[in-house]
């Protein structure tokens, strides 16, 4: 995904903006939802009402004026006080027919926000949902800052356009409408035609001129959009920030950005300003063109006063509207503009899926088998290749090697987050690719290196491996995985939030959460993904004794580094280059004097070396030494 053009996605086909409406209309016109739908149709009764009366009170000022006069000029006469009685009733349907639109327009938001707001939260889910639905290799690319600027846009775009559409242009184009009929069926034709013309001439040029100057608004949210990324990417690596004292260097890059959007919002701006001044020249013009017909008409005897008030109030009360109706396009254009982006997140294909007719995972022993697997992220290099290994019910089955082996990708795709180039993995018999995703993955547990936990309190995260626990088995999760206590001696325990990605906790603090977490879930097979690689001595001995706990009676897939994490393992396998080198316990492999005893004898030559000097270092030294060993 090329994320720096955020209105653009490699691989998906760009949508035009008729496709963008059509994707919209099934929001507002739910299939499964009668009562929006009834909404809908109210909505369009209260606009077809409220802008017949909006028509219809300029005729009746006609017929007010032109009483006015004909009884000054009929003045004294029979049935004077009749006249009167007359033109004050007039008077009072004028009042109504002014305060009707303004009451239904009042009506038809109240009847039709709910189902903007209906919209708008579906649209959310969807998104939302198919963002988790995408695999693995999209979340890898994301940048997390931009995609969720370009969403929370998406959101509040859709809302702008059903609102614009229902209370500005739907009603100004319906009142076109019937004021054209009307006077085309009570007068000359060239009234009709003016309007018509200018009508015409000032929504073209609205077009025109706006899709020329879309451009300019796409490459402002571009723009934006990268402002916010490295904005957000920026703070999330805070702490990177400070060990490399690079505060200056953040806050020029985020100024370069904000200069970027500068002239690009500014550009943005100015050709707005040339759209405006164009839209008013047009209505100026048939204002003048209505005026001067009615004037020649009147003094021709053709027109009465009250015609040609009636007909210079037609002319104000459409161009008002009109006029919002260009910002409003504008707007409409901008937010599908914004939408274009989500929609073709819409449009992105979930890499896995589940296969058709997929059942769900029966899990018997728990036997899990990798036959012949091979896998790469890039077809010029094979991160798996041709690796096969049981994990026999209830075992523990390390694997280990150097840092790109493919060790972490093992797991990856057991939980099937990856299809296979070749091979198979099966759990008691079954391929993974052919049971349900959810019912594999309800099924493994993992305790990963580097645990990023909610911001939320450690209740919540230890909840997380079953929402439907309760409080004392969230407790006993946590006596298991040894934090019972800590969490205990803390001011707020288990309510006590832990902050972005779980940073108020140590890493050892963190690990045991996850363990606590596993634990709840209760999974037959578990993954522990070098769970203690970046753990001190002491905290990782800790931990181990807690892994041991969670893993005993569950078949187990142990991926480290750290060999000593993995001497009493049932089989070990040592990779290199996407290939299993040498299988056997940790006595044999030693034994062997192969690639496994090479690398356990240089690590205990380390350890040695830490435990001598154990006695001479505080604890903070002797973490900084492992960490640079």
């Amino acid at each position: 995904m090329a994320f720096s053009a955020p209105l653009t996605i490699e691989g998906v086909e760009k949508r035009t903006p008729i496709q963008t409406v059509k994707s919209i209309l099934p929001f507002l016109w739910p299939a499964d939802h009668a009562g929006m739908r009834l909404r809908v149709v109210v909505a369009i009764g209260c606009l077809m009402l409220g802008r017949g009366a909006s028509v219809y009170g300029p005729i009746v000022l006609k017929d007010l004026i032109d009483g006015l006069e004909s009884l000054v000029r009929n003045a004294p006469v029979v049935g004077h006080q009749d006249a009167i009685v007359g033109l004050l009733i007039l008077a009072g349907i004028y009042a109504l027919m002014v305060l009707l639109p303004g009451m239904l327009t009042e009506l038809r938001a109240a009847v039709f926000t709910p189902v903007s707001e209906y919209a708008q939260r579906v649209f959310g889910l969807k998104t939302f949902r198919h963002l988790h639905e995408l695999g693995m290799r999209f979340h890898l690319d994301r940048h997390t800052g931009g995609l969720s600027r370009a969403i929370e846009r998406g959101q509040r775009a859709l809302q702008q356009t059903t609102g614009l559409f229902a209370f500005n242009i739907a009603p100004t184009l319906f009142e076109i409408a019937i004021v054209c009929t009307y006077l085309g069926v009570s007068y000359h034709p060239k009234y009709v035609l003016v309007i018509l013309s200018a009508v015409v001439a000032y929504i073209g040029f609205t077009l025109l001129f706006t899709e020329w100057r879309t451009k300019f608004r796409r490459e402002m949210v571009k723009q934006e959009s990268r402002a916010n990324t490295i904005g957000v990417d920026s703070l999330l690596n805070f702490e990177t920030v400070k060990y490399f004292g690079n505060e200056q260097y953040e806050a020029d890059r985020y100024n370069d950005a904000l200069l970027q959007y500068m002239g690009a919002a500014v550009t943005s701006q100015n050709t707005l300003g040339i759209l405006n001044g164009g839209q008013l020249v047009v209505r100026v013009i048939c204002q003048l063109a209505i005026l001067v017909l009615a004037i020649n008409d009147y003094a021709a005897g053709s027109l009465t006063t009250g015609e040609v008030v009636m007909l210079n109030t037609f002319m104000l009360q459409l161009f008002i509207p009109l006029g919002f109706l260009g910002s409003s396009y504008r707007m409409i254009r901008q937010a599908l503009v914004d939408l274009e982006y989500v929609f073709q997140l819409h449009d992105l294909t979930p890499e896995i899926e589940d296969r058709e007719g997929a059942s769900p995972l029966k899990v018997g022993p728990a036997n899990v088998r990798f036959d012949s697997v091979s896998f790469c992220y890039d077809p010029e290099r094979m991160v798996v290749d041709n690796v096969s290994f049981d994990i026999p019910a209830g075992s523990t089955t390390a694997v280990v090697g150097a840092s790109g082996a493919g060790k972490s990708t093992l797991a990856r795709l057991l939980y099937r987050f990856y299809d296979l180039q070749s091979g198979t993995i099966s759990i008691d018999g079954q391929d993974v690719s052919s049971v349900t995703q959810k019912s594999l993955r309800d099924n493994v547990g993992i305790v990963p290196q580097d645990t990023v936990l909610f911001n939320d309190t450690i209740r919540y995260n230890i909840r997380y491996g079953n929402p439907d626990a309760t409080d004392e088995q969230v407790e006993a999760a946590a006596r298991t995985a040894s934090i019972y206590e800590f969490i205990s001696s803390l001011p707020q325990g288990f309510d006590t939030r832990v902050g972005e990605r779980g940073l108020k906790l140590s890493g050892g603090e963190k690990q045991r959460v996850a363990i606590a977490r596993t634990i709840l879930k209760d999974p037959p097979i578990l993954v522990l993904d070098e769970a203690t690689s970046a753990l001190d001595v002491k905290t990782e001995r800790e931990i181990q004794a807690a892994l041991l706990e969670v893993s005993r009676n569950r078949t187990t897939l142990v991926i480290a580094h750290r060999l000593s994490t993995v001497v009493n393992a049932d089989e070990i396998l040592v990779m290199a280059d996407g290939k299993v080198r040498e299988r056997g316990t940790h006595a044999e492999l030693v034994a062997s004097g192969g690639i496994y005893a090479d690398m356990w004898r240089r690590q205990k030559e380390v350890a040695d070396e830490i435990e001598k000097i154990q006695g001479m270092l505080g604890s903070d030294e002797l973490h900084t030494l492992q960490i640079e060993r």
